[in-house]
């Protein structure tokens, strides 16, 4: 699976693919500087259930760590992961 994370002003996205073949993406806004905002999360129906947006979301962690910024999970997915996964807590608005 291969995460490609797309910016452009203020609105971003992570898109999961694998052969060529879309699995899902996440949505985000930006901020400002030093806050994302992850407002939705969509994964093809036959990918569900498979950690795909899981890793989109690993994906967006890491960019935020590396940029040093803050992640506000609005989409309810997100939302869900950040309180199963302590260890993104780091980047928690």
């Amino acid at each position: 699976m291969e995460i490609t994370i797309k910016e452009r002003d203020n609105k971003g996205f992570a898109l999961a693919r694998q052969n060529d073949e879309r699995l899902g993406m996440m949505t985000y806004s930006v901020a400002g500087p030093e806050l994302i905002i992850i407002d939705h999360t969509e994964v093809e129906e036959a990918h569900k259930q498979k950690g795909v947006g899981l890793k989109m979301l690993e994906a967006l962690v890491t960019m935020a760590r590396d940029k040093n910024q803050k992640i506000l999970p609005l989409c309810p997915f997100a939302n869900a992961m950040f309180k199963r996964h302590n260890e993104f807590a780091d980047v928690l608005k």
